[in-house]
């Protein structure tokens, strides 16, 4: 076998082979960007030598985001170069006027030859790339398939990311490339696209609100499902950093179809309200509308609800919505959400101070969700008391009761949100 010579180890990318122990890290270092939310998200900011694709619906606010962030790299030391093929450098300036982002060591081009673009590193030799969009920009050639075709293709949006990747590794410079959404939400161009790059961030939000949701779906330098959270205000994306104390501001807790959920995000717990409106059905086939919700989910839980719990739900039209925009799917949000739903059929409100969270099955059960410690944590802060859970969570923190369900019926009585208490339901006082 052969072995690493004294004088260093080999490079398993010259053909050697290498210990995976003798291998440095210290080319992975994260450097921070200066945008708090984007580092959270990032797990401590961008390593030079990696490309990350940024995607988002049009209007969005992609390209705020990049001048902010390329206007950061530039007031620690750094230098930044954008490469603007939808936009025009005036338009840009424009922007960064708005945006506090006049800075000298901010370079703009308005051309779409990533040759060119690349000719640009050479003199100028960023520290960061921003090309906004892969989809505008194409490769020079002379006759090839990748080449012959128009921006935007295929075959272009591949070689062009493909001959940025290689230039990120051998240049060690940081480069973001912004894209395009389809109509289904996925990233326009070739799968192999989201495959070449080191990171695929989504930057979503409704565009009537104005909370913006960074999403990191791959990151090969460390976590994936991290969250970030901004707010679009008139100087650009703000982060926000106690994103459940904002969700929760305008909360009315005397109306009845309001429970919170403490839900996990990645790994960081967030308090969404989840709200639920019932009325007489006016056609012969009731309406079930949710919006942040699982609309399957919903009707499977309004199905459990109806034979589990014995609430007639049938003649009613149901609306369920989470509050602030946010897209809530994972299974801790079964529990809550049967939970507004009753309370708002039997117009009973639960406390102001409760949260309930927990997977809700087919038989009724109600089954522990993952992060139940951090998810308690995060509401006993902001003031909450009371959490009604499964029988096997974990104890919530001092000063904060556990009200422990087996199952849906039992969850119902024991919040008092029927008229009657069911068979085989705890003794308690309700949470009223």
């Amino acid at each position: 076998m052969a072995e690493a010579s004294a004088g260093g180890a080999p490079s398993a990318d010259t053909g050697e082979a290498v210990r995976i122990t003798g291998v440095s890290t210290a080319s992975f270092a994260a450097v921070p960007t200066g945008v708090g939310e984007l580092d959270r998200a990032l797990g401590g900011g961008l390593v030079p030598g990696s490309v990350t694709l940024l995607g988002g619906e049009p209007g969005i606010g992609k390209s705020t985001l990049t001048l902010q962030l390329a206007a950061e790299k530039v007031r620690r030391g750094g230098c930044a170069l954008l490469a603007s093929a939808e936009e025009s450098p005036a338009q840009v300036r424009g922007r960064a006027e708005r945006l506090g982002a006049l800075h000298d060591d901010l370079w703009l081009t308005g051309e779409t030859s990533v040759e060119s673009i690349i000719g640009l590193l050479d003199r100028i030799r960023p520290d960061l790339l921003i090309v906004d969009s892969i989809q505008t920009v194409h490769v020079d050639g002379s006759g090839t398939a990748s080449t012959a075709a128009a921006p935007g293709s295929t075959a272009q949006v591949r070689a062009c990311a493909h001959r940025l990747v290689a230039e990120a590794k051998v240049r060690g410079v940081a480069i973001i490339l912004v894209g395009h959404l389809v109509k289904d939400g996925s990233l326009a161009g070739p799968k192999v696209l989201e495959h070449a790059v080191d990171t695929v961030v989504e930057l979503t939000g409704d565009r009537h609100h104005s909370l913006r949701f960074l999403r990191v779906v791959k990151h090969r330098f460390g976590p994936t499902d991290e969250l970030g959270l901004f707010e679009m205000a008139g100087d650009g994306l703000r982060s926000v950093d106690d994103p459940s104390r904002l969700f929760l501001a305008d909360r009315a807790a005397d109306v009845a179809g309001s429970v919170v959920l403490p839900a996990m995000v990645g790994h960081r717990p967030l308090l969404v309200e989840l709200q639920a409106l019932l009325v007489r059905a006016t056609t012969p086939h009731p309406r079930r509308s949710s919006q942040g919700v699982d609309s399957r989910r919903l009707a499977l839980l309004l199905a459990v609800l109806e034979r589990r719990a014995c609430l007639d739900l049938g003649q009613l039209d149901v609306y369920v919505t989470a509050v602030g925009g946010v897209q809530v799917t994972e299974p801790g949000a079964d529990l809550p959400l049967a939970l507004a739903v009753a309370s708002a059929v039997t117009n009973r409100c639960l406390g102001a101070d409760v949260v309930a969270c927990g997977e809700v099955g087919l038989g009724g059960e109600v089954r522990q969700v993952a992060g139940l410690e951090r998810r308690l944590n995060e509401a006993h802060r902001l003031g909450f008391r009371r959490a009604i859970l499964p029988g096997s969570a974990p104890e919530p923190p001092e000063s904060m009761s556990a009200m422990r369900v087996r199952t849906l019926a039992e969850a119902v009585a024991v919040a008092g949100l029927l008229p009657e208490p069911i068979q085989g339901a705890r003794p308690s006082d309700p949470f009223r």
